[in-house]
């Protein structure tokens, strides 16, 4: 049984015990389960699961981050229109391979205001991208793939 499957029945195993079925119990079931394989990891041998989790988890805090730093960032251009944005469109050579992560890698660069994937090349490498503000094309490279497509790379591998 992967610990996946062991998971989801210690959170029904929870939910017995509680005698209260709900979502909200489910869900604190996942978590107490979650918390139980974390600590019998060893137990397992080589598995991926909680360390898994836990990157999809910094992936998601990473893009709320960006995206409230991002959003603060195109308020104040459009309140403080003394300041120029310098638009362009930048390259981003790819490490992401799967079909999964291109799509992933693509729309959270689209979802953050201010940015949008314009078109992958068709080897699948290269990663065109609008932004608003590009002082240094190379330091927006350097932004994407250390930023979002090293936790997209950590989070879906």
């Amino acid at each position: 049984m992967t610990p996946f499957a062991i998971n989801l029945v210690l959170a029904v195993a929870w939910q017995a015990l509680l005698g209260d079925f709900s979502l909200t119990g489910l869900l604190v079931g996942f978590v107490v389960g979650y918390l139980i394989l974390w600590l019998l990891q060893p137990l397992f041998g080589e598995n991926r699961y909680c360390k898994k989790l836990i990157d999809q988890l910094m992936l998601v805090a990473f893009f709320l981050y960006e995206l409230v730093v991002s959003s603060v960032r195109v308020a104040w251009y459009v309140l403080a229109p003394m300041k120029r944005s310098r638009p362009g469109i930048i390259a981003v050579p790819l490490e992401v391979c799967s079909d999964t992560e291109l799509a992933v890698l693509a729309n959270l660069v689209s979802l953050t205001p201010g940015s949008l994937s314009l078109d992958i090349s068709d080897d699948r490498r290269t990663l065109l991208i609008h932004a608003m503000f590009v002082d240094d094309p190379e330091d927006e490279r350097r932004t994407i793939k250390k930023g979002m497509e090293r936790r997209v790379i950590e989070a879906l591998r």
